[in-house]
């Protein structure tokens, strides 16, 4: 795996929902998978394992929810082949009342930044008859500057999300960034 692969300016999330289960595949901005990750049915918290692509061989890295009865959702993104915790997201107290937002956090549990949606924009999303109907259209804070945005793709079914991480300081690992979109797809939108 090229250590360049976490730090690269262009990124697009594609959820298929006609499964069984959610099933999520992250690429690049050539369009090539990255990696890949299907939702568990049946869980007390989140442990989302990202692989290398649909087989499910070769886990990248995985999103552990830290806690059984947290509220607000802390999260680490650990690096699978060697355990060690690359970022941190924590989910807003906040969050899905109004609209969607999630704290971001380096690997030494510095915030650094934050991942939310405008609360006019969310409120209409949420509780407008065909609110849902709505792309979303999240933003991307880094030290208190917006630095990016994260569009969601007008379709009927499934979801398509494209992260641009070009304005995102270039040693950000950016499994973090993307492991707040995968884990807005997974828990926001199941509840709307």
């Amino acid at each position: 795996m090229q250590t360049s692969l976490w730090y690269q300016n262009d990124y697009r999330i594609r959820k298929k929902v006609m499964a069984f289960t959610n099933q999520y595949w992250i690429e690049d901005g050539g369009g090539n998978v990255v990696g890949y990750t299907k939702q568990k049915m049946l869980r007390m918290k989140e442990d989302i394992r990202i692989f290398s692509d649909a087989s499910m061989n070769g886990e990248l890295f995985r999103i552990q929810q830290e806690q059984v009865l947290d509220m607000w959702g802390n999260f680490a993104i650990v690096d699978s082949s060697s355990n060690a915790v690359v970022g941190r997201i924590r989910r807003s107290a906040m969050s899905g009342i109004a609209a969607d937002e999630y704290l971001l956090f380096d690997a030494a549990g510095q915030q650094i930044g934050r991942v939310f949606e405008n609360a006019g924009r969310g409120l209409a999303r949420k509780y407008l008859p065909g609110g849902n109907l709505a792309p979303e259209k999240v933003c991307v804070e880094f030290l208190g500057r917006p630095v990016g945005e994260i569009k969601q793709a007008f379709k009927l079914v499934g979801d398509e999300w494209s992260v641009d991480c070009s304005n995102i300081p270039p040693q950000f690992d950016r499994r973090t960034l993307l492991g707040a979109v995968i884990l807005m797809g997974m828990i926001e939108r199941d509840r709307k």
